[in-house]
């Protein structure tokens, strides 16, 4: 059984999504929707950069949902069909798209929202995320609540078996950090994020992207998408838009997301979009889980060949 995935932010680099539009029409028209959707060429930023605007959260976040969404697409036009979805963080919403949820051209316009409601909920330089590496996520969440001190920081990415993100105010991450590797933990490692995604410190785009979401046109997805906020199937459009609402601040359990797709019988995970950082993480959490990368055509072959019916 077949689940697609999707990633999220920082799977982004330039010169994705060139190889796919040069060869399959349905990417090349994927790209032109964006362009279209956006009013900007997104097109060229995905394939040409520079670097620090791809990097610049609201255009980040429509660029990896155009990318993941032009090789979701030529997927389905072959023939390989998932039985579920998901994503992390950003990636939920490319799910939602392949799931017929929400429309292309809402989705990419509410995420470039989203990216700039987030860099704006906390100025630059006032958050910090961190990876916590070699400890259990109890472990990281018990380190977070002796650091507060009256601050923000708690798990934000629930990632894999002893690997957890940690978000919040940049001092508190730096103290739970330090007591982290007091405790054990094998590498605590800065991450290079413009804000701490996933934490309390979101609140205000939360706020900001709620009535967004709840104002587009949704269907009931025809797939059913597992979610980041409590990794439960979303069968119907007002529980996937809710589940979007809560994400912005709630950890990301993207652990118990695959735990759950497996006991729902998914042996075979695609990653649909730029990198491959979701099917390490997936071989991380369980050894005997099938995991393909779809970035580039090569990579589309490779599915087809295994997977095609």
């Amino acid at each position: 059984m077949i689940a697609f995935v999707f990633p999220g932010q920082g799977s982004q680099q330039v010169g994705m999504g060139r190889a796919l539009a040069e060869r399959f029409p349905e990417c090349r028209e994927t790209f032109e929707q964006a362009d279209a959707a956006l009013g900007m060429p997104i097109s060229t930023l995905c394939f040409e950069g520079p670097a620090d605007r791809l990097t610049l959260t609201e255009y980040t976040q429509p660029a990896l949902v155009t990318v993941s969404t032009a090789a979701a697409r030529v997927l389905a036009a072959r023939g390989v069909q998932p039985a579920f979805l998901a994503g992390h963080s950003l990636g939920e919403y490319s799910a939602h798209v392949a799931a017929g949820t929400l429309s292309f051209g809402d989705t990419l316009r509410t995420v470039r929202n989203r990216g700039r409601y987030m860099q704006e909920a906390v100025p630059v330089g006032d958050g910090a995320m961190a990876a916590v590496l070699g400890l259990d996520a109890a472990a990281v969440r018990q380190v977070c609540d002796e650091a507060a001190e009256g601050e923000v920081v708690s798990p934000a990415n629930l990632n894999a078996p002893g690997q957890t993100v940690i978000a919040g105010g940049r001092e508190a991450v730096k103290r739970a950090g330090a007591l982290a590797k007091e405790r054990g933990a094998r590498r605590v490692i800065p991450l290079p994020v413009s804000a701490p995604f996933h934490c309390a410190l979101m609140r205000p785009a939360e706020q900001r992207l709620a009535p967004d979401l709840r104002g587009l046109v949704v269907s009931d997805p025809a797939v059913p998408v597992v979610a980041n906020v409590d990794a439960e199937l979303k069968r119907d459009g007002a529980a996937a838009i809710e589940a979007l609402v809560a994400q912005v601040t709630a950890p990301v359990r993207w652990e118990a997301v695959v735990r759950r797709l497996a006991s729902e019988g998914v042996d075979t995970y695609v990653e649909v979009g730029p990198g491959s950082v979701l099917s390490g993480l997936i071989r991380k959490i369980d050894r005997g889980l099938r995991t393909f990368s779809v970035s580039d055509p090569d990579g589309v072959d490779q599915v087809l060949s295994a997977l095609q019916p």
